[in-house]
C-alpha cells in the first residue's frame, strides 16, 4: 500500500518550502516472536517465551515494549543481562538516533547480541500500525500515540500465544492514556522492583525521565542555584552579544573556578565561585554572561581541593583567592547549558559508617569532576572498589548532581582495576578486536604476491636497518644510507605499507579510524591495528621480506636535497637495532661494513639536518621521561629511571620529521583541499609571562617574539653553577606552547599550516602508519599521488577529512594523558612499600603550595604549604617574581629543594603518592629527613645535596 507523507519545512535561506514523500505500508512485516507461526518469516524471529527475569507485577509471559523516554534515559537499565525479549520500535529508534547518536548505537548494539533478544519492530511501515498525524497535533504526541497503537496491536495479535505485553514509560501521560485503552503500562521502578531475585537493578535506574523519586534527596529544599536560561533565550542573547557560548573547563587546582574558551576573546574566561559556576560540568557546552571589565579579575594562586562532604545549604558565594590585577581576565558567569557533555565516570564511594543507607556520596577519579550523589544497595561491597557511575541530572535545590551506579569494575589497589579505570577516564578504545575485523586479516603463513614484485621497487639489495627502543616489535620505519659516484649519498626512508592490508571501509579500517592511535601504557601496548599486523606482516623485522613505502633522496654532504622520490617498494632490513647498539656500531671506528658505515653516513648527516632546523628557528623542549623495569611474573614495577638519549635517537627523529616535511609539500600540492596535514599554532605571548617572569627573576633574559627568538634564548640561558637550569626552563616552555592538531588543508588558508615548535611551513604524518591513523591517510594520498593507487570518495571530501581530523585529534590528546597517567599510577606501585628523600626542583609556585619535579623519577608533584600548626607564620606571596616568603623563607621558581617521597592511604580514593618538604625547613611544613630518622642498619642513599662534600 502506497501513502503520500506531506510536510513543510523551512530552508537555510528562509523559504517554506512543501515536500511530499511516497510511504510504503505493508502486511508481511514479522512481529518477531518465535511462538508465532502466521507472520512471514521475512525478520528472523527473536522474541521467546518467558523473559529471564519473572515479575510479581505481571505473573504471566510477556514481552516488553519501551517508549522513547526510557530509551533514552535507561540506557544501563536496557544493558543488564536480566532484561531480555523487548520489542523497540521504529518509532522509538529514529527519535533515539535524531536526538543522540551515540545512544542509538547503543541501542543497536543491544539488537544484534543474539541473546538480549531485542527485536526491531517496523511500526511506521506495517499496515496495521501506522497512523497519521492529526491536525494541531505535536509529533511528539503523534510518536507516543504510535508507541500505544503498536502495543495493543501486539496484545491482539499474540492473545492466543499466551503472551502478554507491557508498555513501559516514565512519561505520565502516556502511562495514563495507555491504561485507559486497557494496555498494560508501568514506570520502569516500578517493573524493577517487581522482578525477582534482582533487587540490585534499581540501582542502574536514571533519576532523568522521573525514574526514580528525588524527594529527601534534593526535591523539598530551597533552590541554592539559579535557574538556567531557556536555549531560545540563550540563542537570542548570543545575537544581541548579551552571552557568550563556549566549553567549560574546570579548574584541576581549585573546585571553586572555571574557565569558558570563546570565539570572542583571545583569553579564556574566569568563572569565579559555585553560584556563578552554575552547575556547569567539566566540558559542557556554556553560555556566559561578561562582567564589566571593573569586575574582571584573575585566576586563583591557590591550590584548593573540594576534600569534605558540603552540606546542601553550603554557601555558594563562596570565592577562591584572586591572582595580582596584571593578569586580569574576562570575567563571567555561566547562564545556561548549551549542551551537556556528560559521560560514564569512575571513582569510589565515600566511606560511610552506615553502609545500610541507600543514599551515598561518590567521588570521580577524576578532579575536575564533582562529586555525585547516587542510590545504591550494594554499598557494604562497593566500598572497596572501583566503581562506574553515570550522572543523571542537577537540580537547582541539590549541591551535587544526582546520578546512578552503572557497574562494578573491581577492587581498589589492584594493578588491573586501576588500569582498567585508566582506560575508562580517559576514552580508550581496548576491547579485544572483533570477529569481523579479524575476518579482514590475511590468512598465515602470508608471502608477498608474485605481481606486487612487479608493481613495486625491489630494494632487497640494499643495507637496510631499523633502529628503536629496546623490545619494539612494531618496527614502523626503517633506514639505508649510500654514497653515490658524484660525491653525494642516498638516504632511504623505508616506512611499513600498512595501507597494503587495511583497505578503505572495510571493518578494519573503520576500527583503526575509531581507535585513532595505539597507545602505549607503561605494561602493555594496545594496538590500533591487530597484532599479525603491527608486530608481524607489517613490522619491519630484520631478515624477513617486507613491503614499504618508500622516500628515497639524493642529498649532498651539507644536507641540501637534490632529488627525491617516493614509491612503493620491497625491502628486507639486515638488523633491527636498538638505540644503544646503533650507538656501539657508529662509535666503534674498528668497524668498516656497510651496516656501520651506513649509520655513521646517516648520523652525520642528521647532525647537518638538526643545525638547518635550529637556525631556522626550530625548539628544542624538554618533558621528564621515566622507564620502568617490570616484574615477568607480577607485572609490578620494580625498577624506575630517567630515559637516556643518544644521538642515535635524534639521527633516527631528524630522518623521520624530514620525510614527513617533503612528503606533506608533495601531497599539498597534489591535493590542496584535502591533505591531512599537521599544524602548531603560535602561542599568544601572554602564554610566556610566567616563563619571562621565572628565568628574569634568575637574571635571564629570555625573547618570545617568534619561535626563532625563543630557540636562541633557550640556547643561551644559563645560569652558573646549576646546569639543570636550562632543562627546567625547557620544560616551563612546553607547559606554555599550543596542542599541534591535524587538519584537512582545504580548511584552512595556507599562512595557519605553520609549524611553531619545528620551524616548517607544511608538515604532516607519514613516518608511523602501524601506530598512527593519520599516516596511513597520507599513505592512501601519496599513493595516489605517484599513481599507485586510486582515490576514493571519502578521501576527497575536505569535510569528511576535517571530521576525520578532529577525531583523531581528540584520540591523540586522550592517548598522551593515559600514558602519562599510566606512569604515575607505576609510580606509586613502586614506591608502594618505600620512603625516600630526594632532590627536587620547584617547577611552579602557588599562594599556598609548590609544584615540585623530582629530577631521578621524572615525577612531578603538588606540597600543600599551609597548617593548623603556622597559625602565626606570615605568608607573602608574589605572583609577578614567582616567589613564596614563609616567614624567613623564601620559595621561588626553579629552586632546588629536598622532597620525602611516599605513598598514603589517608585519600579517599585511597593509596596516592605523596611528598612532604624536608628542605629548607618550615616550621609546621617540613619533615624529619628519612637518613635521621632510620636505624644504624638502614642504608638508604642520601640526596645528592645532603652527601658530604
Amino acid at each position: 500500500m502506497l501513502k503520500a507523507k506531506t510536510f513543510v519545512k523551512k530552508t537555510k535561506q528562509g523559504n517554506i518550502i512543501k515536500v511530499v514523500r511516497e510511504h510504503y505500508l505493508r502486511d508481511d512485516l514479522s512481529c518477531g516472536s518465535l511462538l508465532c507461526k502466521g507472520c512471514p518469516n521475512l525478520m528472523p524471529a527473536k522474541l521467546a517465551q518467558q523473559q529471564k527475569a519473572e515479575s510479581s507485577l505481571v505473573p504471566a509471559s510477556h514481552y516488553l515494549v519501551i517508549d522513547t523516554n526510557v530509551a533514552l534515559h535507561q540506557i544501563d537499565f536496557l544493558e543488564d543481562p536480566n532484561i531480555t525479549d523487548v520489542i523497540v520500535l521504529q518509532t522509538v529508534l529514529q527519535e533515539v538516533r535524531h536526538l543522540n547518536d551515540s545512544l542509538y548505537k547503543r541501542i543497536r548494539t543491544i539488537v544484534e547480541d543474539g541473546k538480549k533478544r531485542f527485536y526491531v519492530m517496523c511500526n511506521e511501515h506495517h499496515r496495521s500500525t501506522y497512523i497519521d498525524r492529526e491536525p494541531n497535533e505535536s509529533s511528539n504526541d503523534r510518536n507516543d500515540r504510535a508507541i500505544r497503537v503498536a502495543t495493543a496491536w501486539y496484545e491482539g495479535h499474540l492473545k492466543n500465544l499466551g503472551v502478554g505485553v507491557v508498555l513501559l514509560t516514565n512519561d505520565r501521560d502516556n502511562r495514563d492514556k495507555a491504561i485507559k485503552a486497557g494496555l498494560k503500562a508501568y514506570q520502569v521502578v516500578e517493573y524493577v522492583k517487581s522482578l525477582k531475585g534482582c533487587a540490585n537493578l534499581v540501582d542502574h535506574l536514571s533519576h532523568e525521565g522521573g525514574a526514580k523519586d528525588t524527594t529527601g534527596a534534593a526535591g523539598d529544599r530551597k533552590m541554592m542555584y539559579e535557574e538556567h536560561v531557556s536555549l531560545y533565550q540563550v540563542k537570542q542573547g548570543i545575537k544581541s552579544n548579551r552571552y557568550y557560548q563556549g566549553k567549560f573547563e574546570a579548574s584541576r587546582e581549585n573546585y571553586l573556578e572555571g574557565y569558558v574558551s570563546c570565539h570572542a576573546f583571545d583569553k579564556q574566561v574566569i568563572i569565579r565561585g559555585l553560584k556563578h559556576l552554575n552547575r556547569a560540568v567539566h566540558e559542557d557546552v556554556v553560555a556566559v554572561e561578561i562582567f564589566p571589565k571593573s569586575q574582571w579579575v584573575g585566576s586563583s594562586s591557590t591550590v584548593q581541593l573540594d576534600d569534605s562532604v558540603a552540606a546542601e545549604d553550603e554557601d555558594l558565594n563562596q570565592m577562591p583567592a584572586t591572582a595580582e590585577s596584571a593578569y586580569i581576565r574576562p570575567t563571567g558567569r555561566v547562564v545556561g547549558i548549551i549542551k551537556r557533555n556528560w559521560r560514564n565516570y569512575c571513582g569510589v564511594l565515600l566511606p560511610t559508617s552506615n553502609t545500610d543507607n541507600v543514599r551515598h556520596i561518590f567521588v570521580p577519579s577524576e578532579k575536575r569532576i564533582p562529586r555525585i550523589r547516587i542510590e545504591t544497595r550494594q554499598a557494604a561491597t562497593l566500598m572497596s572498589h572501583r566503581i562506574v557511575v553515570s550522572i543523571d541530572c542537577w537540580p537547582r535545590s541539590s549541591r551535587y548532581p544526582l546520578g546512578h551506579f552503572v557497574r562494578d569494575i573491581g577492587p581498589l589497589g589492584d594493578r588491573e582495576t586501576e588500569e582498567e579505570v585508566l582506560l575508562l577516564e580517559h576514552d580508550i578504545p581496548h576491547l579485544p578486536f572483533s570477529q569481523s575485523v579479524l575476518d579482514c586479516l590475511p590468512k598465515l603463513p602470508w608471502s608477498i604476491a608474485d605481481y606486487e614484485f612487479v608493481l613495486r621497487e625491489d630494494l632487497r639489495h640494499l643495507c637496510v636497518c631499523s633502529v628503536d627502543p629496546p623490545g619494539c616489535t612494531d618496527i614502523d620505519d626503517a633506514l639505508h644510507f649510500r654514497k653515490l659516484g658524484n660525491g653525494n649519498a642516498e638516504v632511504g626512508v623505508h616506512i611499513a605499507d600498512l595501507s597494503y592490508f587495511v583497505r578503505p571501509g572495510s571493518a578494519l579500517d573503520l576500527e583503526a579510524q575509531k581507535r585513532g592511535t595505539s597507545v602505549y601504557l607503561c605494561d602493555k601496548r594496545i594496538d590500533m591495528v591487530p597484532d599479525v599486523l603491527s608486530s608481524n606482516l607489517c613490522s619491519l623485522r630484520s631478515n624477513e621480506d617486507r613491503l614499504a613505502f618508500s622516500a628515497i633522496f639524493e642529498m649532498t654532504p651539507d644536507g641540501q636535497i637534490v632529488n627525491r622520490k617516493f614509491c612503493k617498494t620491497v625491502i628486507r632490513s639486515v638488523a633491527s637495532l636498538t638505540y644503544a647498539e646503533a650507538q656501539i656500531l657508529i662509535d666503534d671506528t674498528n668497524r668498516v661494513d656497510p651496516l656501520s658505515e651506513g649509520l655513521r653516513g646517516l648520523n652525520e648527516l642528521a647532525k647537518k639536518l638538526k643545525q638547518q632546523r635550529i637556525e631556522a628557528g626550530a625548539l628544542t623542549l624538554a618533558s621528564p621521561e621515566v622507564r620502568f623495569h617490570i616484574d615477568s611474573e607480577t607485572h609490578d614495577p620494580i625498577g624506575i629511571e630517567t630515559k637516556e638519549l643518544k644521538e642515535t635517537n635524534s639521527m633516527i627523529e631528524e630522518f623521520m620529521l624530514l620525510a614527513n616535511c617533503e612528503v606533506a609539500r608533495y601531497i599539498e600540492k597534489a591535493f590542496p583541499q584535502c591533505a591531512v596535514l599537521r599544524r602548531h599554532p603560535s602561542p599568544p605571548l601572554s602564554n610566556f609571562d610566567l616563563l619571562v617572569n621565572a628565568a628574569a627573576v634568575k637574571g635571564v633574559k629570555v625573547s618570545c617574539s617568534s619561535n626563532r627568538e625563543l630557540a636562541y634564548s633557550l640556547e643561551h640561558a644559563d645560569v652558573p653553577g646549576d646546569p639543570f637550569f636550562n632543562i627546567l626552563l625547557r620544560i616551563v616552555s612546553t607547559r606554555c606552547m599550543m596542542q599541534a592538531v591535524y587538519f584537512c588543508s582545504g580548511m584552512l588558508p595556507e599562512e595557519e599550516y605553520f609549524h611553531y615548535g619545528l620551524a616548517v611551513p607544511c608538515y604532516t604524518h607519514f613516518t608511523s602508519p602501524i601506530r598512527r591513523y593519520p599516516d596511513l591517510l597520507v599513505h592512501r594520498l601519496l599513493a595516489a599521488s605517484v599513481g599507485y593507487d586510486k582515490t576514493y570518495t571519502e578521501l576527497l571530501d575536505r569535510n569528511k577529512v576535517h571530521e576525520w581530523c578532529e577525531n583523531l585529534n581528540y584520540r591523540h590528546h586522550q592517548a598522551q594523558l593515559v600514558q602519562r597517567s599510566s606512569i604515575a599510577l607505576h609510580t606509586q606501585l613502586y614506591f608502594k612499600e618505600k620512603c625516600l628523600d630526594e632532590d627536587a626542583y620547584i617547577l611552579f609556585v602557588r599562594r599556598n603550595a609548590i609544584v615540585v619535579l623530582v629530577r631521578r623519577y621524572g615525577l612531578e608533584s603538588t606540597i600543600f604549604l599551609k597548617s593548623d600548626k603556622q597559625s602565626n607564620v606570615e605568608f607573602n606571596y608574589e605572583e609577578e617574581k614567582c616567589k613564596l616568603t614563609i616567614g624567613k623563607v623564601t620559595l621561588q621558581m626553579f629552586d632546588r629543594v629536598i622532597v620525602q617521597i611516599s605513598v598514603e592511604d589517608c585519600s579517599i580514593q585511597h593509596r596516592k603518592l605523596r611528598m612532604k618538604l624536608v628542605n629548607p625547613i618550615i616550621p609546621g611544613v617540613s619533615v624529619e629527613p628519612i637518613y635521621v630518622t632510620l636505624g644504624k642498619d638502614d642504608h638508604l642513599p642520601k640526596p645528592d645535596s645532603l652527601k658530604p662534600s
